[in-house]
């Protein structure tokens, strides 16, 4: 399981913006994808004017969106055939990111059950200053990945 085409294909995408996925939010985020592995994706971002509340920082929503986008892409690669979605996203917002700043988001798997798949992951600045870290997790749907609209091996 740990050598599949998502992953493989994944894997090809590496130092890439991922902009062409099913997921429009995510597309809308613009990370560039900086590593991946089975049960692991690292993505960065760029905070942007348009991610930010009134005062140049980071809003808590696109925190959120960050971390939920990096879980998902990086449960995509598993290499299950269905779609799986999150059930719970629980996030400790532990410092400020400002505008400007580059982020770098890494989701890890911590358990891969039959149905539900546990993850945690970390927003952290170029210092390795932990800004907000989230644990999710993520069910089994009844949709086929082939399903999905757009390019699925850009899927995140």
């Amino acid at each position: 399981m740990e050598d599949n085409l998502f992953l493989r294909d994944y894997k090809k995408l590496i130092g890439t913006t991922i902009d062409k996925s099913p997921s429009k939010a995510g597309n809308w985020l613009a990370g560039v994808l900086r590593e991946v592995e089975y049960g692991r994706m690292v993505m960065e971002y760029t905070v942007r004017e348009e991610m930010c509340n009134p005062g140049n920082i980071l809003h808590g929503g696109v925190a959120s969106l960050m971390l939920d986008d990096v879980i998902g892409g990086a449960n995509f690669v598993t290499g299950n055939e269905y779609l799986m979605t999150s059930i719970n996203l629980n996030i400790d917002f532990l410092a400020a990111a400002h505008l400007g700043e580059k982020l770098t988001v890494e989701a890890k798997l911590l358990r891969n059950g039959r149905n539900v798949n546990h993850w945690m992951a970390e927003i952290t600045n170029a210092k390795g200053k932990i800004i907000a870290k989230a644990s999710s997790n993520l069910i089994v749907t009844q949709v086929p990945i082939s399903s999905l609209g757009g390019d699925s091996s850009r899927e995140n």
